[in-house]
């Protein structure tokens, strides 16, 4: 059962990836040839200019606060979606995340922010989301939809896939998800796909090009 679950999330995620492979077949050649230099050598997928996905948000953090990109300025930002009761995927790449922040050494640490959107808002409430997240790292925040048309509409914009999968009761279920994350370069524009289970060498690779 817990196979089938994770085949079927991991064959959207794939969708999703060809999808944008060929958005960005085209999109990245008109890119580079009107800039007139090649792009930088992303281990991720590059997907700059990509007009698929939302180039911004608006959520409120487990205080309340409305968050949107302008409060990171200056910063990668990493858009990462997912819930706390995720049995592997969630937690393994909010670890990586982490030891990427650590190879990157406190100064470059400091212009990273990665914001952990939660596609379960019914049980992952303010206080359980303001422990969960900070436990990775104390410098990353979760946000979390106030309502359902709010959930809708964000993994609308961010083409993000998510359902509900039934448990033995009511409270047991899991959800289903886009195993993926959205990369914002400094200026708060969108850059990178980044797919789950790669390790923390690609993200310090990537987020430094991102720094420079």
């Amino acid at each position: 059962m817990l196979t089938n679950r994770f085949t079927r999330s991991a064959r959207s995620a794939r969708a999703l990836v060809r999808a944008v492979l060929i958005s960005c077949a085209l999109g990245g050649a008109v890119l580079a040839a009107g800039c007139g230099k090649q792009p930088p050598a992303f281990t991720n997928l590059d997907i700059t200019g990509n007009t698929q996905f939302a180039s911004n948000f608006s959520l409120p953090d487990t205080s309340g606060k409305i968050r949107t990109m302008a409060d990171y300025k200056g910063k990668v930002v990493v858009l990462f979606f997912g819930y706390t009761h995720c049995p592997d995927v969630c937690p393994t790449t909010m670890a990586e995340l982490s030891q990427a922040l650590q190879q990157l050494g406190p100064e470059d640490a400091k212009r990273v922010q990665v914001l952990f959107v939660t596609v379960d808002p019914d049980r992952d409430t303010p206080a359980l989301l303001a422990q969960y997240v900070p436990a990775f790292n104390p410098s990353f925040v979760g946000l979390r939809p106030a309502n359902q048309a709010q959930l809708t509409q964000i993994t609308k914009d961010f083409r993000v896939y998510y359902a509900k999968v039934p448990g033995k009761t009511p409270d047991s279920y899991t959800m289903d998800h886009t195993a993926a994350s959205y990369v914002f370069d400094t200026d708060g524009k969108l850059r990178l796909f980044a797919r789950d289970g790669q390790g923390a060498t690609p993200w310090v690779h990537d987020i430094k090009l991102l720094l420079d």
